[in-house]
């Protein structure tokens, strides 16, 4: 009973300590329950970013157990074979997921632990680290909240706080909305204290060897906090609820930009970087993750569209097949699977780039993008009125794609494609001219712009951003065939919960077990 407890939302801090063993350089980077007078809020502050490492830099379990028949597949990022129960998600790619991001958030609660059991003096000293580890659990909560719903949360991973006690550790589900309407509040209140933080110098020489995401730039944090706040509300302006909240604190934070700056080019990008391939910490596992069973085949709709307005991108993401004579092919979603199959044996179709992405193994993890950002932007300026800043929002953002995208290359320590060819202002220019792509017509065809270059843009690199938006929106409109031979006929609209829940917090669940279907739509998803 107590080993299968690991698996459940109260979730045991030590069960990914086994892997902290292999890299001297994190061994004490984790609160040992045999040694806890060893561990310090700033090592327990890496130890967290990396308990949750290979869910941000790119992994083989996370794209080809969790991702490769999920998201990848819900937003037409990839070309699949189409098969009977192609939209049930996986029970194993599901509970991992889960069970990584309650490890992930025990440790958090670790690192609150150890703060709050520290003097007035050191709290305050060390606030730098509880903000910016706030941001960051924050950001991943985001995610799973809008994978399920419904979660345990402000009571779950508290196995270690409660002295080790099972039965008063079991957590309760909360309101998606009101988690984030608490993680809005909070990210708010962070920004705040952000903008006028003092970090004494001793501090922040640790901070910056300690933290993992920005390396101690608190501006970069800073950013972070407010693009994520952005993003957050962005996605719940269209549940009614948040509706005024989103309109009054986009404005507020774009009225003043000295206070609450945003991640404004590349250069801010929020990214855990690869620096060593013999660390924890590299993306060496994206290659069979995103290649293996031919998860990296590309998809028609996309392909299309990307040959049709003659976008620069094409090359740098995709690399035509080994038996295509140098076209590019996508793999059409509503063939059928035996067409399907003899056209990937058959190597002509459109593969993702080797060397820019899948082989590249100092791939970053991607958090928050200028790209992204600017395209956020334009959607709220386009609702606002302003079509002036909603058409320069979103031009900014295909230029810094594009930038985004010839630059992950240059980081690869790959060949497999050959070389690629630069772009330059002709090009990317004559791309933002062309018809498809140049901002006109009605407000529905402009938001429809900006949901399809965003989906171009965050494509297989951030897969579950990507089905959230394109659920929130129902842009780009992607058309599936019908599974009538499966129960589940369309895709989902969010994963139902592990088993593990049903069969170890079960008192809990019968609270959510109402909605716990794949057509219960989260609450951000009102169209």
């Amino acid at each position: 009973m107590k080993k299968n407890l690991i698996y459940i939302a109260i979730t045991l801090m030590p069960a990914i300590l086994g892997v902290s063993c292999k890299k001297s350089s994190f061994e004490d980077a984790y609160r040992d329950p045999s040694k806890v007078v060893t561990s310090t809020v700033s090592k327990q502050f890496s130890g967290m970013i990396y308990t949750n490492r290979e869910y941000v830099v790119p992994s083989y379990w996370n794209y080809f157990v969790v991702l490769r028949l999920t998201a990848n597949v819900y937003t037409q990022n990839v070309g699949w074979t189409n098969a009977i129960g192609q939209y049930t998600p996986g029970a194993a790619g599901i509970t991992d997921r889960w069970n990584n991001y309650y490890n992930f958030l025990a440790q958090y609660r670790e690192l609150q632990k150890i703060n709050n059991a520290s003097t007035a003096a050191e709290q305050a000293d060390n606030k730098i680290y509880m903000i910016s580890a706030s941001i960051y659990f924050y950001d991943h909560t985001q995610k799973v909240v809008d994978l399920h719903g419904d979660i345990p949360w402000s009571e779950a991973g508290k196995l270690s706080t409660n002295g080790g006690a099972y039965g008063n550790s079991y957590a309760k589900y909360q309101n998606a909305e009101d988690i984030y309407t608490t993680m809005l509040d909070d990210l708010k209140g962070y920004a705040d204290e952000l903008s006028t933080i003092n970090v004494n110098s001793g501090i922040l020489k640790n901070f910056q060897t300690q933290d993992l995401i920005n390396k101690g730039d608190i501006l970069l944090w800073r950013k972070y906090c407010n693009s994520l706040r952005l993003r957050m509300l962005t996605r719940a302006s269209t549940n009614a609820k948040f509706t005024a909240r989103a309109a009054t604190e986009i404005a507020e934070i774009l009225a003043n930009p000295t206070k609450y700056p945003l991640v404004a080019n590349n250069n801010d990008n929020i990214m855990l970087k690869v620096y060593d391939l013999g660390s924890d910490i590299n993306a060496k596992g994206f290659q069979t993750g995103l290649e293996d069973w031919n998860g990296n085949i590309a998809g028609k709709k996309m392909i299309d569209l990307m040959k049709t307005t003659a976008d620069p991108r094409l090359r740098a993401m995709f690399e035509p097949g080994a038996n295509a004579a140098g076209a590019y092919t996508g793999l059409d979603p509503s063939a059928d699977a035996t067409t399907q199959t003899a056209l990937i044996a058959g190597g002509t179709l459109t593969i993702y780039n080797r060397s820019t992405i899948s082989r590249n193994q100092y791939f970053p993890g991607i958090l928050i993008t200028a790209a992204e950002v600017q395209y956020l932007l334009a959607e709220y300026y386009l609702k606002a009125g302003n079509d002036n800043l909603a058409k320069t929002a979103y031009e900014a953002g295909i230029g810094q794609s594009i930038a985004y995208y010839y630059w992950l290359r240059t980081l690869s320590n790959d060949n497999t494609s050959g070389s690629l060819t630069a772009t330059n202002d002709t090009e990317i220019n004559a791309y933002k001219a062309n018809a498809t792509i140049a901002w006109s017509g009605n407000n529905a065809a402009k938001l429809n712009q900006i949901a399809t270059q965003k989906w171009l843009h965050y494509s297989v690199i951030q897969p579950l951003e990507n089905w959230s938006e394109v659920r929130r929106l129902d842009l780009p409109a992607l058309t599936f065939i019908t599974d009538n031979s499966s129960a589940q006929k369309t895709p989902p609209n969010r994963w139902i919960y592990p088993s593990s829940e049903i069969a170890y917090n079960n008192a809990n669940y019968q609270a959510v077990q109402a909605k716990d279907n794949l057509q219960t739509k989260i609450f951000w998803d009102v169209n």
